[in-house]
């Protein structure tokens, strides 16, 4: 996947994380704010204060850390306010690129070709991942953080007074709850399926795949009955399980060989699934063509020739833009 290394681009391997056969994932390497009013973050974090058309989302829609943001500013109604960019759907030895020709939308703010680019504006000699999402301060010229768990609680409450739509999905009353859920479920489910398929060696493979089975187990057994993750309406839970789910029979199931069981067969996760697509805020925000598109002809060290499958028949595939 590359990274960058004092500043300079340097193409890889998706597999280049798992030398010695586990994949480990890298810290996300920009971490400020963005509060209401400019004071720090919830712990203490460097913060700006939220305005309307001062941050810039660049975004892919395939990746599903990505997706978080771009669904909680749905939600949020925050489209007008945060200017969006999608990245091309394939990523090879550049990395991300602003090509346009597969539904990508370019670079409005500096006319880059690639998204490494983007880092090294915001910072010289950096060294670390070139990674979606990335939160743009147009007026410092920088990035304000590429940590997608942190961005959607700045699009959750730091908007709400320049007249953000209502909803709260991390209520103080729920967020020890949610807070337990969502460790599991990132360290399980949404980076246990890539632990599974950038896995290069069979015991870590089967551990990891394990893990996620073991996780989809419990969270059926928690949906039972019951309508969302904590509480009685959405919250950040069910979005950061959801943009897993929407990809796992599509391409988590076979291109990373997590295939004892299909989402389809989990009737309460499964109902979860369509209940969150029922919702068109949601729903707008799934982009079938470029999630198989992406995983399939980009990771060419699992998928040699780039094939990408016509299947498989998602039972709400019609609900979805690319379906």
């Amino acid at each position: 996947m590359g990274r960058m290394i004092d500043g300079v681009w340097h193409a890889g391997k998706v597999t280049e994380d798992s030398a010695k056969g586990a994949f480990k994932r890298q810290e996300s390497g920009f971490r400020d704010w963005v509060t209401a009013d400019g004071r720090p973050g919830p712990d203490g974090q460097a913060a700006r204060p939220a305005a309307a058309d001062r941050y810039h989302l660049y975004v892919s829609h395939a990746c599903p850390w990505a997706h978080r943001t771009l669904i909680v500013r749905a939600l949020k109604g925050l489209e007008a306010m945060i200017p969006v960019s999608v990245v091309d759907p394939v990523m090879l030895d550049d990395g991300w690129t602003f090509e346009t020709t597969r539904g990508g939308m370019g670079d409005p703010l500096h006319g880059a070709d690639f998204l490494w680019q983007t880092y090294a504006r915001a910072r010289d000699g950096y060294s670390g991942k070139v990674t979606v999402p990335v939160l743009w301060d147009r007026e410092t010229e920088t990035i304000v953080s590429n940590e997608s768990a942190e961005i959607i609680r700045m699009f959750n409450t730091a908007f709400d007074r320049l007249g953000a739509a209502d909803g709260d999905f991390y209520p103080a009353q729920l967020r020890t709850e949610i807070d337990a859920i969502n460790d599991d479920v990132y360290d399980r489910v949404n980076n246990g399926v890539y632990k599974a398929g950038f896995a290069t060696t069979q015991q870590a493979y089967e551990e990891a795949v394990r893990g996620v089975f073991a996780a989809l187990d419990m969270l059926e057994e928690r949906l039972r009955g019951r309508e969302w993750l904590v509480g009685d309406r959405m919250t950040e839970a069910d979005i950061r399980l959801f943009t897993t789910l929407v990809r796992f029979d599509a391409v988590y199931h076979g291109h990373f060989k997590c295939n004892v069981r299909r989402v389809q067969d989990y009737p309460a996760i499964e109902a979860l699934l369509e209940r969150m697509l029922a919702i068109p805020a949601v729903a707008g925000t799934v982009h079938l063509d470029h999630i198989k598109t992406h995983y399939y002809a980009s990771h060419r060290d699992l998928n040699p020739c780039g094939i990408v499958p016509l299947g498989p028949d998602l039972p709400w595939a019609g609900l979805v833009a690319g379906g």
